[in-house]
């Protein structure tokens, strides 16, 4: 007899596939979140590592229903801290994180320098204030 792997075979497997996959994902999730809480203990991660390790679906489970608010909490706070550092980045790289006495200084050399007249002295040293 010839084995027959049909199209409702194939649907069923891409579903436990995809199943599967969203599972890993959870779990390396909650174990990101044990790991990267800053308002548990020591101990309290690895009796929680220890509880999903053991017990995954209900370790997993009972961590997202006593901590899910929290772990919003924390992956917003991460997303909030990376977008900073980014920010802080992009402007020291760009040269625009001067204060404006940096910036008052910079045209004070110009002007004294001779690159700029006292009248566009007083247009920039005016964008810089106001």
């Amino acid at each position: 007899m010839v084995a027959s792997f049909g199209l409702f075979e194939v649907f069923i497997s891409m579903i436990w596939f995809f199943i599967f996959v969203m599972w890993l994902m959870l779990v390396f999730r909650v174990f990101a979140d044990i790991f990267r809480s800053h308002d548990m203990g020591g101990a309290s991660k690895v009796i929680w590592s220890i509880f999903v390790i053991l017990l995954p679906f209900l370790g997993v489970f009972v961590y997202l229903i006593a901590r899910g608010g929290k772990m919003a909490k924390n992956e917003q706070a991460a997303a909030v801290a990376q977008q900073e550092a980014m920010s802080a980045y992009i402007r020291q790289a760009a040269g625009t994180s001067a204060s404006a006495a940096d910036e008052l200084a910079k045209l004070e050399s110009l002007k004294a320098s001779g690159t700029i007249d006292e009248a566009e002295f007083q247009r920039l040293k005016a964008k810089i204030v106001g």
